[in-house]
């Protein structure tokens, strides 16, 4: 398994895309620093950034990745390798380089700029959702066979959880909003780690006060010990998760 993450991470690190992707963030995450002086407002921005470019690149350089590796995986699958073991190799490849890509692009910046826990929870949110993603990709190019297909689903599955689940809660709490849905609130946000992961580092910079109701629900909640341990465990369920299905289905295909 090791040795075949430590050829693909060869085979990345390599790539053109990889390094245009660290120098964009390395860009982006500089000019946002420089042209703000109160670095929380930048971390803001730097958020939006994070939360919605780093899950779309992750997820379709993940899915493409794999399709362009069939015919090694292929080869590999004839060989005395067991499929867990492979599958779990080009994860792990991927996910370290992805993550390495984040480290330089948005981790040097955030050390120089904010070195705090907030800039920490930041990266560490970062992180999760890489991971988050790249699982995702992993299920989506294990269940269809077919190239454009599975682009088409990991596509769809970050255009749901950036922009259409967003609308779906706010159309469920409006249409509830004679009802006590605290609670519910705090379930729905476990069902988008992108979400999850926005609601964590606002949390940190403890500007909750600016989201109203929901807000003080989310500080109430997630604010806690217990909270801090539920955010933590859902984002692990949502690289573990994908990941296991796509493992069994991959044990299962005919290649």
């Amino acid at each position: 398994m090791f040795k075949i993450a430590k050829y693909v991470m060869y085979d990345i690190l390599r790539s053109k895309v990889l390094i245009a992707y660290s120098l964009f963030l390395l860009l982006v995450s500089f000019s946002l620093f420089s042209m703000e002086e109160n670095s929380s407002k930048s971390l803001i921005s730097l958020m939006s950034v994070v939360m919605i470019i780093v899950p779309l690149v992750s997820i379709i350089f993940s899915t493409t990745y794999f399709y362009n590796a069939y015919q090694f995986i292929e080869l590999l699958v004839a060989q005395p390798i067991s499929r867990s073991s492979i599958l779990l190799g080009e994860f792990l490849g991927v996910s370290v380089s992805l993550l390495t890509a984040l480290l330089i692009g948005v981790g040097i910046p955030v050390l120089i700029y904010a070195p705090d826990s907030t800039g920490l929870v930041l990266m560490i949110s970062g992180f999760a959702l890489t991971l988050s993603f790249i699982s995702l990709a992993f299920f989506s190019s294990v269940a269809m066979r077919d190239k454009a297909k599975g682009i088409g689903m990991s596509l769809m599955l970050w255009f749901y959880f950036s922009v259409i689940y967003d609308g779906l809660v706010l159309g469920i709490l409006f249409s509830f909003n004679e009802y006590p849905l605290e609670k519910a609130v705090i379930a729905l946000a476990s069902f988008n780690p992108i979400d999850l992961g926005r609601i964590i580092i606002l949390m940190k910079m403890d500007i909750s006060a600016l989201m109203g109701l929901t807000g003080a629900v989310y500080k109430q909640f997630f604010g806690s010990s217990f909270g801090i341990i539920y955010s933590l465990s859902i984002m692990l369920m949502w690289i573990i998760f994908p990941l296991l299905i796509a493992l069994r289905i991959f044990r299962k295909k005919n290649l």
